[in-house]
């Protein structure tokens, strides 16, 4: 048994992010994983790092506070989002701005040997499973796979979520039919796993 956390990052309160989340979910629950499911649209809290840098940081808000619980809390973190514009959406980025903090999520007092801040959310796995309307041919050879690059390198493992794997969804907003069907069942199989 896993436990895991299932982030919804899409803004909006209804839409295919949330259909594979919820997907995801059911089959975890299913298989006997323990699941906490956390939709951004839900998340009170000012996106804003603002002027406070790290010197001088924001009080977080009960619900950041609840996020860095629970994601100190599982061995796998799930992530749904779209890509809007070649990256992530404006508040999905604010919650990781806001919540991943020096002395939680990495520590720059103690830097690893290449002098990189030390990750301190080791010993946990990532899934991210990414809706786009940029075909993956196209994200890899012409965008050069730049939100993965972002997500993976700069996110994931840099607060120690490793391995950190990726499935693509595309075309997401006008699929084929039956194209959805089969993401919901893909979804499926990964939640079945804790994969």
């Amino acid at each position: 048994m896993t436990r895991i956390l299932v982030l919804d990052g899409h803004p909006a309160p209804a839409s295919l992010c949330r259909s594979l989340a919820q997907r995801y979910a059911d089959a975890a629950r299913e298989a006997g994983h323990e699941l906490r499911v956390v939709h951004l649209h839900d998340l009170d809290f000012d996106a804003d790092f603002g002027l406070a840098g790290y010197g001088t940081t924001k009080p977080l808000e009960p619900s950041l506070q609840k996020f860095q619980d629970d994601l100190a809390w599982c061995g796998h973190f799930v992530l749904f989002t779209p890509m809007w514009w070649g990256g992530l959406p404006a508040r999905l980025k604010g919650l990781f701005d806001r919540s991943l903090l020096p002395g939680q999520a990495f520590d720059t007092r103690n830097p690893s040997w290449t002098g990189m801040p030390r990750p301190l959310l080791t010993g946990r796995s990532a899934r991210v499973v990414v809706t786009s309307d940029t075909p993956s041919l196209f994200l890899r050879l012409l965008y050069r796979n730049a939100l993965v690059w972002q997500l993976r390198g700069q996110i994931l493992h840099f607060v120690g979520l490793r391995p950190a794997r990726f499935t693509l969804f595309a075309p997401a907003s006008h699929p084929k039919p039956g194209r959805v069907q089969r993401w919901l069942e893909a979804v499926g199989q990964l939640g079945a796993r804790g994969a």
